[in-house]
C-alpha cells in the first residue's frame, strides 16, 4: 500500500516538472521574430500600462559630437546617444540561449517606452523627432532603448573674465506624464552617467567637466516628477586669443614706446609712429569686437583695450610737449613767445635779434660810434655845401660795407630767436624723454602681469566658473 503511494507521488512530481520544462522551454527553435510576435500580442500585451507599479528607468549618456560655431560663441553644438534601461516581466522569455537579445527596434511602437523629454536646453537641431539606435529585449525580461538626438544648449560665460571665462551648458531629462512614485528616472548605477565616445570629435569645443545629479527648483518647476541634469562645461581656446588680441596689442604699444628713443628733431618718424600704431590698433580692435557677443560686461576685454589705447596716446601725447618745450621761442620780458607772434610783433624779434647781435661776435669794421635822426639833414646839408672831398667818398662807401656786413651777419645768424635759458628747456625736454623711456615700458609690464594674474589664474580658478549660478 505504502508503496503504491510512493510510486503515484513520484509519477506526479515528474509530470509537473515535464510540464514546467515544456512550459519554460517553449521558445526552442522559434526564431526572433516568431518570439517577438509572441510576446508583443495584442492579448498578452498592452503598452500602455507601465512594466510593473513602480518602474525604475537607468540612463546613460554617450557624447558623439561637440561643437561651436566660433570662439566667442554662447551656444554650442551636442550630439549624443541616450541609453535608458528597464525591466519588463512581460518580456521575458527562454529560448535555451540561442538569442543573446531580441532586436525589437521595428516594434518601437507596440512596446511601453518611457515618455522622456528635454528641458532647460535651447533648440534641437534637424531631425526634430528622435532617431531610434536600438531596443533590444533580452531573456530577463530588461530592456535597453538608444536614441540620438542633436541639441543647440545655451550657455552660461562669466563675460566680466572673457576670454579666460568657462561655458557652462545645462540641460535635464524629465518625465511628461509619470510621476515619481510612478516613474523615476535615475543615473546607471552600474556605469559611468556620461561618457564620450572613442570616435568623439571636437570642434571648438573643449570639454573640461560633466556634473550629473537630481534635478531640484533651478532645473525643473513641475513639481514631483523625476528630472535628471546634465551640466557640460567647455573652456574656451586660449591660444587663440593670445595670438590674435594680447599678442598684437603687447605689440603695438610697445611699437609706440620706440618714438622715445628717436631725436626730438625726428618730427615726422616720431608722428608716423604714433599715428600708426593707434590706428592698427582701433583696426585689431574693431575687427575682433565684431564677432564677440554683444554685451556691456566685457570687463576684461574693455580694460585691456583702454589701457593700450591710454599707452599709445599717453606716448603721442608726450611727444607734444616735448616737442612743444623744445621749441618755444624767448621774448624780451623773459616770457616765451612762439615764431606767428614774433612776426606779429616786430618789435619783440628786434629785441631778440639783438641779443642775439651781444651774444655773436659780428660787428661792422667801420660802423659809426653814434648816428641819430636828425644828424641826417645836418650831414647832407654839408655835403651839399662842401666840395667833394675824396677822402669822405671813401668814408661812405665804407658804411655802406659795413651795413652790408651787417645784414649778411644777420642772414647768416646759427638760429633765429634764440635766449640765454634755450639750453635750460632743451634739457628739460630731453629729460622727459629719457624719464619716459622707463616709466612708460615699468609701468605697462606692471599692468600687464597684474591683468594676467588676475583675470588668467585668480578668477579662472574659482568655483563659481564650474557650477551653474
Amino acid at each position: 500500500m505504502w508503496a503504491v503511494l510512493v510510486l503515484t507521488v513520484m509519477g506526479i512530481q515528474v509530470a509537473s516538472a515535464f510540464q514546467i520544462g515544456a512550459s519554460d522551454n517553449k521558445f526552442l527553435g522559434f526564431s526572433d521574430k516568431q518570439i517577438l510576435d509572441y510576446l508583443l500580442d495584442k492579448s498578452r500585451y498592452d503598452k500602455r500600462m507601465r512594466p510593473t507599479d513602480f518602474t525604475v528607468v537607468n540612463v546613460t549618456v554617450l557624447l558623439l559630437t561637440l561643437s561651436s560655431p566660433d570662439e566667442s560663441s554662447l551656444k554650442y553644438e551636442v550630439e549624443f546617444l541616450l541609453h535608458q534601461k528597464w525591466y519588463d516581466p512581460r518580456l521575458r522569455f527562454d529560448d535555451g540561449g540561442k538569442h543573446r537579445y531580441l532586436n525589437g527596434l521595428l516594434h518601437t511602437e507596440h512596446i511601453w517606452l518611457p515618455d522622456t523629454y528635454f528641458i532647460k536646453h535651447g533648440e534641437f537641431k534637424y531631425p526634430l523627432i528622435p532617431i531610434h539606435i536600438a531596443l533590444r529585449i533580452y531573456p530577463n525580461g530588461s530592456v535597453i532603448y538608444s536614441i540620438r538626438r542633436s541639441m543647440v544648449l545655451n550657455c552660461q560665460g562669466n563675460l566680466h573674465i572673457f576670454p579666460f571665462d568657462n561655458l557652462k551648458c545645462p540641460f535635464a531629462l524629465e518625465s511628461v506624464s509619470h510621476e515619481q512614485t510612478e516613474v523615476q528616472l535615475k543615473w546607471s548605477e552600474s556605469e559611468q552617467a556620461i561618457t564620450g565616445a572613442t570616435s568623439l570629435r571636437q570642434q571648438n569645443a573643449y570639454l573640461v567637466k560633466n556634473d550629473t545629479g537630481e534635478c531640484d527648483k533651478q532645473h525643473t518647476w513641475r513639481g514631483d516628477y523625476s528630472c535628471l541634469r546634465v551640466l557640460l562645461v567647455f573652456t574656451r581656446d586660449k591660444s587663440f586669443y593670445i595670438s590674435t588680441v594680447f599678442v598684437p596689442g603687447v605689440v603695438l604699444v610697445t611699437s609706440s614706446f620706440i618714438s622715445f628713443w628717436l631725436d626730438i628733431n625726428a618730427v615726422p618718424a616720431r608722428v608716423m609712429i604714433g599715428v600708426t600704431t593707434m590706428l592698427n590698433f582701433c583696426t585689431t580692435t574693431n575687427g575682433f569686437r565684431s564677432t564677440l557677443p554683444v554685451v556691456s560686461n566685457l570687463t576684461a576685454m574693455n580694460l585691456w583695450d583702454g589701457v593700450c589705447m591710454f599707452f599709445i596716446y599717453a606716448s603721442m601725447l608726450e611727444f607734444i610737449i616735448v616737442n612743444y618745450l623744445y621749441r618755444r621761442l624767448p621774448s624780451a620780458h623773459g616770457r616765451p613767445v612762439s615764431a606767428p607772434e614774433a612776426l606779429k610783433n616786430p618789435s619783440l624779434a628786434q629785441t631778440n635779434s639783438r641779443r642775439v647781435f651781444s651774444d655773436t661776435n659780428v660787428q661792422s669794421p667801420t660802423a659809426p660810434s653814434a648816428t641819430t635822426p636828425n644828424a641826417v639833414p645836418e650831414q647832407q646839408q654839408q655835403q651839399q655845401q662842401q666840395p667833394p672831398n675824396p677822402s669822405l667818398n671813401h668814408r661812405l662807401q665804407s658804411d655802406k660795407a659795413g651795413a652790408a656786413a651787417s645784414v649778411f651777419a644777420w642772414l647768416r645768424r646759427p638760429q633765429l630767436f634764440v635766449a640765454p635759458d634755450t639750453r635750460n628747456r632743451q634739457r628739460l625736454a630731453k629729460q622727459i624723454d629719457n624719464v619716459s623711456k622707463g616709466v612708460f615700458p615699468l609701468l605697462f609690464g606692471i599692468f600687464t602681469i597684474g591683468f594676467v594674474l588676475t583675470f588668467a589664474v585668480i578668477k579662472p580658478s574659482q568655483q563659481e566658473n564650474f557650477t551653474l549660478l
